[in-house]
């Protein structure tokens, strides 16, 4: 398997796992079947490489979205979860599969303490159904004041950067 074994906080070989995906859509089962890798750093790589192969082709990713949600809602791995805010954010979700989205990120934006990549993903895919209309302005902005208390800096500029576009 492609994505075991290197440097444990890296991303080993992600890219030729990628690479490997998008000449052959057939091996997208076994990539999502990754995800649920006892080791918690192939869930990792198995999860980034999903995200981009979705940046390339969002319609593959389609007929994973309600698996996604069923198998990894309540699922902690923060790299699991931030991977997960950015699928929804590519792909077309149905009005089911947004409400989902919506329910799942507003609970990892109600706490101050969702991991920082994690809230600063969260923060863009809502975001974004918030200016297409699909999450109320005003819910969004106090979810964004939360995130105002959270320790990463990163976390604090981006809740800012979303204010000043959502408050316009």
């Amino acid at each position: 398997m492609l994505l075991v074994g290197g440097k444990a906080n890296s991303l080993g070989r992600v890219n030729d796992v990628i690479e490997v995906v998008l000449a052959d859509q057939s091996r997208l089962d076994e990539l999502y079947k990754c995800l649920f890798e006892e080791d918690a750093w192939v869930r990792m790589r198995a999860a980034d490489a999903l995200e981009k192969i979705c940046r390339v082709h969002p319609d593959w990713l389609l007929p994973y979205i309600d698996m996604l949600q069923a198998d990894f809602a309540s699922n902690t791995q923060a790299s699991i979860q931030w991977h997960m805010a950015q699928i929804f954010a590519e792909v077309e979700l149905t009005t089911k599969q947004k409400e989902f989205a919506i329910h799942w990120l507003q609970a990892l934006l109600a706490t101050e303490t969702t991991d920082w990549i994690v809230a600063a993903n969260a923060m863009d895919t809502l975001g974004s159904f918030t200016q297409d209309g699909s999450f109320p302005r005003a819910q969004f902005v106090k979810l964004l004041h939360v995130q105002l208390r959270h320790k990463s800096n990163a976390v604090i500029r981006r809740a800012h950067k979303w204010l000043d576009k959502v408050q316009l």
